[in-house]
């Protein structure tokens, strides 16, 4: 009763002020149906919350969150997997024309990746990532710092789910016909911090700089 309590004043809370101050967009997005632009895949983390970090509105993100902010790679003999048909409606249906996936600090999927995970359905998932703690430990050798090694990982583990985003046939379509682009991020908790991935140099650069280089 005390949690529910809480529910039922957190969202009075949002009748009363956000709701209010929003409510002609919530009419016009029924009115009008979503448009977003950007599919965010970003991790189940409570401390990350992909419309306050990016300061997004209602009706701008389509999301996906997991579990690493894991994409799993296509595959065709699973025909229920929620986040491929997740990924195939934003792409399909809604025309999005960027997807962001967000890593961020501290992220326990990614800590899980090093060491013995004894939950079947969760190992399993963590195969996702696989990939990425082999890179990492191949860079960094097995007897770095554990802070090393997660910081590394996380922001590597971004570019293999970009990889594996592209093994959706419509997702390839999209991007060669440069009608997609495909956005990698890291999220600092602790800063605020969103670094992106710059493929010309190879290495993640803090957002900010975007900004900076407009200003020149």
């Amino acid at each position: 009763m005390q949690r529910t309590l809480a529910y039922a004043k957190g969202h009075q809370e949002f009748k009363n002020l956000f709701f209010k101050e929003n409510e002609e967009t919530f009419i016009r997005l029924v009115e009008k149906g979503q448009s977003p632009k950007t599919l965010f895949i970003g991790c189940s983390d409570s401390r990350v919350i992909p419309e306050l970090i990016s300061s997004f509105g209602p009706g701008e993100l389509f999301v996906i969150r997991t579990a690493g902010n894991f994409v799993p790679y296509e595959d065709p003999s699973i025909l229920w997997d929620g986040v491929a048909a997740t990924i195939q409606y934003a792409v399909e249906v809604l025309g999005v024309s960027d997807v962001i996936v967000c890593g961020h600090s501290h992220c326990g999927a990614i800590e899980g990746l090093f060491k013995e995970i004894k939950m079947k359905t969760l190992a399993n998932w963590l195969r996702f990532g696989h990939e990425a703690k082999l890179t990492t430990l191949e860079a960094l050798g097995s007897q770095a710092e554990d802070a090393t090694k997660y910081g590394v990982a996380e922001r590597v583990s971004v570019l293999y789910q970009l990889d594996h985003l592209m093994t959706y046939p419509y997702v390839k379509e999209k991007v060669n016909q440069n009608k997609l682009n495909l956005h990698g991020w890291h999220f600092t908790i602790e800063t605020g911090t969103i670094e992106y991935y710059d493929p010309e140099n190879s290495k993640f650069l803090p957002l900010k700089s975007v900004l900076e280089k407009a200003k020149t």
